[in-house]
């Protein structure tokens, strides 16, 4: 554990990921996939706090944009989010982790109601937190969401997963030319206008100093490659 380079890390996920190649809803054993690699990385003594995103059941921003009032679509998205949390949950229940979903919407009942106390509590005992509900707010994505919750639980990287290797300076699936950053500032991201985060996000992980790493999911490995010290991705930082 002390060779370890990050003790604590905030994994965020797009409700994407969870559809494998489905055109809508989760991929049993994507899902199942994802939940056995937390497992292994936990094994290695990471704490590991996850957001998932809602995009694969339902999106707000494109709902608003079709003529439905934005907060009404935003709190559709949460709930999205939810419903994919609390299958993470049940999934690494499966596999025998302990694991605790948590609200930033209040669902009594359904889930716990998100505490910064609580979540460190259960990091501390060995149990991976999801956080769901976006931040409880409409016209926040859950990528701000995912650094919100990075900053509060004090985790060292936020892990921002992804279909393609890390951060390139166009897309690579169109471009074969694209080119490849290892290392990027939170600056650079926001002035080059890279697709990784929204702004709101860049500029919160920015003004806190907090570290992200964009990586390529689809890797079978890569988490426990990332906390293991292996270089992986793109860390985007304070000059790069």
């Amino acid at each position: 554990m002390n060779s370890l380079p990050y003790k604590r890390i905030l994994l965020k996920l797009s409700g994407e990921a969870l559809m494998g190649k489905r055109l809508f809803g989760i991929d049993p054993e994507v899902i199942r996939e994802i939940a056995a690699e937390v497992r292994e990385t936990l094994a290695l003594g990471v704490q590991i706090g996850v957001v998932v995103g809602g995009g694969n059941i339902f999106r707000g921003v494109g709902a608003a944009a079709e003529g439905m009032d934005r907060t009404k679509a935003d709190h559709m998205g949460m709930l999205a989010t939810m419903i994919n949390s609390l299958a993470l949950g049940d999934t690494l229940a499966g596999l025998g982790v302990s694991a605790r979903v948590q609200s930033a919407v209040e669902m009594n009942g359904v889930a716990e109601s998100y505490s910064r106390e609580s979540a460190v509590n259960h990091l501390e005992k060995g149990r991976v937190v999801i956080f769901g509900g976006g931040t409880g707010n409409p016209y926040f994505t859950t990528d701000t969401a995912a650094a919100l919750r990075a900053l509060e639980i004090n985790a060292d990287v936020m892990m921002k997963a992804t279909k393609v290797d890390g951060i390139y300076d166009k897309d690579p699936v169109l471009h074969q030319d694209a080119v490849f950053f290892d290392r990027i500032s939170y600056t650079e991201v926001l002035t080059k206008g890279l697709k990784v985060m929204d702004a709101t996000a860049i500029s919160l992980c920015r003004d806190n100093n907090l570290r992200v790493l964009v990586f390529n999911l689809l890797k079978k490995g890569n988490i426990k490659r990332v906390v293991s010290g292996e270089s992986v991705g793109t860390m985007v930082g304070i000059g790069g």
